[in-house]
Formats: structure tokens, C-alpha cells, sequence
């Protein structure tokens, strides 16, 4: 009740003191709550096992019983992710199922492919941003032990051209073209090797089969401790709190070399305003659930929650940041 209300009910009170006594039993109106989704289905590109994967299966589980009575993750894969989207173009908007996807899919696609099966704008309805997490370059026994920090390795690379190579997830991936940039700033080929994921590439840097790595913070930080490899440089603008030791790019020297990597949950593209801001409320609800909290610091995630609107400009502007360093490289589409 406002204030100009209670002074109002004081003024009247000796008149009415009947209608007084019976306003003050009656009940304020409840906001209708709205009945928890049948089902909810959360789409991952990705194989079960891997961190986005794990990272869908813990919002699910925080999301069960309170946003939906069952929760269920759907791994599609295949075409590097790209049949998630699909999947989701082809879903009713009715907020019963969710996408969980790397940026990539949105912001750099769209500039190393020359189709896709779904339109990066049109087909998705932006809901919250997940999750930030860091990208690094490492390097492996093939590479001398003397090899500390990125001069190091780009001298090392000069003396050793037929060595000289990085691995990454996949071709036109932002790890990719983070080892490309750093080939060109420093005059150095350095041949791609690319790969389907990064547990491969971390595999084959182990047992000294590439020279490099440039892959996310988070799948190298396990193997630390026995040191089989040496993380050089992360690629965001200050340091990780994962791996405080670790110098960035721009601390290097390398001050146009900065890319991180976020997961972010999306919407079919008809979804409307009630649709997504229900399903943004539960999300932030469950991004803050602790539980999640510590499963995406095991991963090296970083939680983020985000408004719809927040998701949709952080998109729009990694995009076009995406499409400039592309076209600057020389990169073909696939």
C-alpha cells in the first residue's frame, strides 16, 4: 500500500470504520506463476564428455523440477556443431527447447563457411550468455625446454621450419586463427594442423607429434601439475584467474591478439518476448545455483549471465570483430 494510500485509510477511518476493517482483510493479488515446463530438451554439437556437454548437463540438472518437471540434454553431432542449430531452427518456439553453443557457431562461422544450414540472426532468439572461459597456446616435449614464452617459440620455429606448427580444434575455429595471427606478427610460418576437438590435439602435443597447441584454458589445466606441457600465453585481455601465472598475448608484446571464447544459450528464432525472458529468469536462476558455480570452475568456465539484449549486442559485436580479422588473414570459406 502507497503512502498517499495509508494517509487516505487514516483520514476516512472514523467514518468507515466497518469498510476499513474489511479492506484490511483483503488479500493482495498473487502474480500467476507460471506452470514448469513438460519437458525441456537442451541441444549440444558436441560428443558426451566434453565441457559444453557437462556444462548443458549441470544447468539441466539445477533447471529439473523448478523451470521443468523433466530436463533432458541432446547431443547432436555431427558438421561441427552445426546440426545443433538446425535442430533448433526446426524446434517449436514454445521455450521446450534451448540451445547451448560456443560463439563460434554465431560470430565466426558465418565468415569461414560459404553456407550455412541456419541464418546466425534470424533462426536464433537470443536468451542469456552462460559462461566466458579462455583461450591458450601451449607447447609440448618436441619443443626445447628452453622455450618459455612466445619469442622464445617463434625463434624456436625459425630454426626448426619443418617442426614448426600448431594444432587446434578444428579449421577455421577461433583457436585457429589465434595461431595464424601469431604467425603473422611474428614472420614466422607456422603450418595448422587442425583437428576434430581439442582432446586430440592435446594428445598428439603430449606425445610430441606437433610442436603447439592453441586450444581453451580449461581442457589443457588438468595436465599441468605433471607438466608434459608449458603453457606459453592466454588469449584474453588480462590474466586468468585459472592460471595466474600465465603472461597474456598483449603482456608478450602481442597487443592485437586478444580472443575469448563464451557459451550461450538460445532460443528458436520465433520465440517471443514472454517466451525468452522465462527462459532468461530460470538460467540466471541456475547460473548462480553453487552447484554450477563449482562444475564450471572444474571446466575453467567463468559464469556470466546476461540479459537477452546483452547476448544479442555481445554477438552482433564479436561478429564483426570475427569478419575483420578473416578477411585481414586471407581466409578462404570452406
Amino acid at each position: 500500500m502507497s503512502i498517499t494510500t495509508r494517509r487516505q485509510f487514516i483520514g476516512h477511518a472514523s467514518a468507515a470504520l466497518g469498510a476499513a476493517a474489511l479492506l484490511g482483510r483483503v488479500a493482495r493479488a498473487e502474480p500467476p506463476v507460471d506452470p514448469p515446463i513438460d519437458t525441456l530438451r537442451i541441444l549440444i554439437g558436441f560428443a558426451a564428455g566434453g565441457s559444453g556437454d557437462l556444462l548443458a548437463r549441470s544447468v539441466a540438472e539445477s533447471l529439473r523440477g523448478t523451470h521443468a518437471r523433466t530436463t533432458l540434454v541432446d547431443n547432436k553431432i555431427g558438421a561441427g556443431g552445426q546440426l545443433a542449430l538446425l535442430s533448433l531452427k526446426n524446434a517449436p518456439a514454445d521455450g521446450s527447447t534451448l540451445l547451448l553453443t560456443p560463439s563460434s557457431m554465431l560470430t565466426l562461422f558465418p565468415h569461414t563457411y560459404k553456407q550455412l544450414p541456419y541464418d546466425p540472426l534470424r533462426d536464433v532468439a537470443p536468451v542469456s550468455l552462460a559462461c566466458t572461459f579462455d583461450l591458450a597456446f601451449a607447447v609440448g616435449p618436441l619443443v626445447d625446454a628452453s622455450v618459455q614464452t612466445l619469442a622464445d617459440f617463434l625463434t624456436w620455429s625459425r630454426e626448426h621450419p619443418d617442426a614448426a606448427n600448431f594444432g587446434s580444434p578444428a579449421t577455421g575455429s577461433s583457436t585457429h586463427f589465434v595461431g595464424e595471427m601469431l604467425a603473422r606478427a611474428g614472420n614466422v610460418p607456422l603450418r595448422h594442423v587442425p583437428y576434430r576437438g581439442s582432446r586430440p590435439a592435446i594428445v598428439d602435443l603430449m606425445g610430441g607429434q606437433i610442436a603447439a597447441v592453441c586450444a581453451p584454458l580449461g581442457d589443457m589445466l588438468p595436465l599441468l601439475q605433471a607438466r608434459p606441457i608449458r603453457l606459453l600465453a592466454v588469449c584474453g585481455i588480462r590474466r586468468s584467474r585459472f592460471a595466474p601465472q600465465v603472461p597474456t598475448f598483449v603482456e608478450q608484446g602481442f597487443k592485437d591478439i586478444v580472443a575469448d571464447g563464451w557459451y550461450a544459450f538460445y532460443l528458436p528464432g520465433g520465440a517471443n518476448a514472454q517466451v525468452v525472458q522465462r527462459a532468461n529468469a530460470a538460467l540466471r536462476a541456475a547460473l548462480d545455483d553453487a552447484q554450477v558455480v563449482a562444475e564450471l570452475a572444474r571446466m575453467g568456465f567463468d559464469p556470466a549471465g546476461s540479459s537477452a539484449a546483452e547476448l544479442a549486442a555481445l554477438q552482433r559485436r564479436d561478429s564483426a570483430r570475427w569478419a575483420a580479422i578473416v578477411k585481414a588473414l586471407g581466409f578462404s570459406a570452406v
